[in-house]
């Protein structure tokens, strides 16, 4: 009788859910769909992930709504402030099979990482190393991104990303192979399972998510001041402090339109304010591929954005969104006021695509394992 087959040992370096955020909920359905092809899966995450001073906000999804299943064994040890922790985490993973190092925010990742890689050393069993880049470069540039990128992707052996603008990027800062696959779905556990049977027209739109600078939110507000009758719902967790865009909403004499509800919002609320929504706007200036088209799909709302990232490919325009130009305020404006045409609202709804969120793993693990 021959010998039963080892299973593969594959490490993931990242944040893991309860931490916020799309990428975290990314990682940890990754490492459930690799645990499902029968590899042994080890969740390597964070205990202090950022400096206060770089994120001051809340890290983590409160623990009393625990709304997506955790990922076991999900191991917490890396600390921003600890060096002798990525070192001892290097040399604990030299007997896996496949390394995969969540990549977004080079200034605090790639110290960490190339002190591991470092700990890796290179041998003939040597693990293969793969960064998974969920944004090359940051939105938000620092100095020093570009050359610790540089030296990260100069060390691993190959590299995941999700659009082709992110490929071109990537080839220009390392000769390793570049595989490019879509990012699949992560969805809220309250979507429903069946399209919701859409209210008349609330003249409210909404924007969520975490919010930073990238994210355009100050453009949908000068958008808003164009349109005295529709309202907004913003919904999320202020990256940096609400202090600019309070003082704008001063400004633009908005307050009484705008509804904020600052903080992490849960599964429960989400539906809500979608529920309560006549479309998702998403104003971003730049991106790589998002998740909220496909969650505002998933919900039945039709989805308004900017040609930013993979937005262009993911709305199909005036079937089940409109499309409009990145830190344009006219054209954004534009957009919002065709949508409120008489008809056009209810056939993008009619329009929105059936959304799962099993559709894609198989050629995204086919791509990230090569």
């Amino acid at each position: 009788m021959s010998a039963p087959k080892r299973r593969p040992k594959i490490a993931i370096i990242g944040p893991a859910h309860p931490y916020k955020g799309g990428i975290a909920m990314e990682t940890t359905e990754l490492a459930h769909h690799l645990q499902a092809t029968g590899a042994e899966v080890t969740l390597y995450s964070w205990k202090a992930q950022y400096p206060t001073l770089l994120y001051p906000g809340k890290q983590f999804v409160p623990a009393d709504k625990p709304e997506r299943p955790r990922f076991e064994p999900t191991v917490r040890r890396l600390s921003w402030k600890n060096p002798v922790g990525w070192w001892r985490l290097g040399r604990r993973l030299r007997h896996y099979d496949k390394i995969v190092f969540v990549w977004w925010l080079p200034t605090i990742q790639g110290p960490i990482y190339l002190t591991i890689l470092k700990a890796l050393g290179r041998n003939a069993g040597s693990p293969q190393r793969i960064v998974l880049c969920h944004n090359v470069l940051p939105h938000e540039a620092k100095p020093g991104d570009l050359t610790i990128t540089k030296l990260v992707m100069g060390r691993v052996d190959r590299v995941l990303v999700h659009t082709p603008a992110q490929a071109k990027i990537a080839a220009r800062l390392t000769n390793r192979p570049i595989a490019l696959a879509g990012l699949p779905l992560a969805l809220p556990s309250t979507v429903p399972a069946k399209p919701l049977t859409r209210r008349p027209l609330q003249r409210r739109l909404l924007f969520f998510g975490i919010i930073r600078p990238y994210k355009g939110l100050d453009v949908l507000l000068r958008a808003l001041a164009d349109l005295p009758d529709i309202k907004l719902t913003i919904a999320g967790e202020f990256w940096g402090g609400s202090e600019p865009y309070q003082k704008l909403l001063q400004e633009l004499d908005l307050e009484q339109r705008v509804t904020i509800h600052a903080g992490y919002a849960s599964d429960e609320q989400l539906a809500q304010f979608f529920a309560d929504c006549d479309a998702l706007v998403l104003p971003y200036r730049g991106g790589t591929a998002s998740q909220n088209v496909g969650i505002g799909h998933a919900y039945g709302v039709p989805v308004i954005a900017t040609t930013a990232g993979s937005m262009a490919e993911q709305i199909k325009p005036d079937v089940d969104g409109l499309l409009c130009e990145p830190d344009d305020v006219a054209s954004l404006t534009a957009a919002i006021s065709k949508f409120y045409e008489p008809g056009v609202a209810a056939r993008l709804q009619r329009g929105i695509p059936a959304v799962s969120d099993q559709a894609g793993w198989q050629a995204y693990l086919a791509a990230l394992l090569g």
